[in-house]
């Protein structure tokens, strides 16, 4: 609402179409919000939460698959072999993130007389991708018991 002075904000107030129309707004808020609470997630939710989920399984998934050295472009394509499809955009970042969190090593090597850089897990990140499995192995296990109540319509 553009700045406009007391007074006038006072006389707007007092008119009759001024409080027919708050009336109206706050019911068209109130009907929004009912719809919202009843209706199914819109894709841009489900798209979101889907996002938000994929994150953690690459991190683990890029991770496990680095206990072998690789370059960026196969361990995209065997990523996407195990249904795990993944842009540049998203890959390149996060193996920059996990070397420079030191639980990655690189280095440049030519190869078909190209310079590839090949990862691979550092002494830290072995460690590190053993304790991440056995926190998703106990995670997987307490998600699939509440999923298999859910099936079964226990409360």
């Amino acid at each position: 609402m553009p700045h406009q002075s007391p007074h006038l904000l006072i006389l707007l107030s007092k008119s009759k179409n001024f409080r027919l129309t708050c009336i109206l707004c706050i019911t068209q808020c109130i009907a929004y919000t009912v719809l919202d609470m009843v209706r199914p997630p819109n894709d841009d939710a489900f798209e979101n939460l889907r996002l938000e989920l994929r994150r953690g399984c690459l991190v683990l998934s890029v991770m496990a698959l680095l206990r072998s050295e690789r370059y960026g472009y196969t361990l995209r394509k065997e990523l996407a072999e195990h249904g795990l499809e993944i842009d540049e955009g998203t890959l390149y970042p996060l193996l920059r993130r996990l070397e420079s969190q030191g639980l990655l090593v690189s280095k440049w090597r030519e190869e078909e007389k190209r310079n590839k850089r090949f990862y691979r897990l550092s002494a830290q990140g072995k460690q590190v991708l053993k304790q991440l499995q056995a926190e998703w192995d106990a995670i997987h296990s307490s998600i699939s018991g509440i999923l298999k109540e859910g099936r079964h319509g226990s409360s």
